[in-house]
């Protein structure tokens, strides 16, 4: 087994590792392996896209559809020579 040394912790997070542990009957070093093991056990999906995501949650929803809007013919470009 390793073993691992984490130094600079702060005295506030050191506090409430004990307290939690102490909760859980187990010593502090006993349960930030068992934070680490959770932490660690689930695998992170990769980011996905933004449209995507959008789309799967609002497509169980259903569409609409919109009316074409009338269009006019596009006019000419503007000359800034006169």
């Amino acid at each position: 087994m390793a073993s691992i040394t984490i130094r600079n912790l702060d005295d506030g997070l050191k506090a409430r590792l004990r307290v939690r542990a102490a909760k859980h009957g187990r010593s502090m070093e006993d349960e930030a392996r068992d934070m680490l093991r959770t932490a660690l056990a689930t695998e992170r999906q990769p980011p996905r896209n933004l449209a995507s995501a959008i789309r799967r949650r609002f497509s169980p929803l259903g569409g609409i559809d919109l009316p074409a809007t009338p269009r006019a013919a596009m006019r000419e470009p503007p000359d800034f020579k006169r």
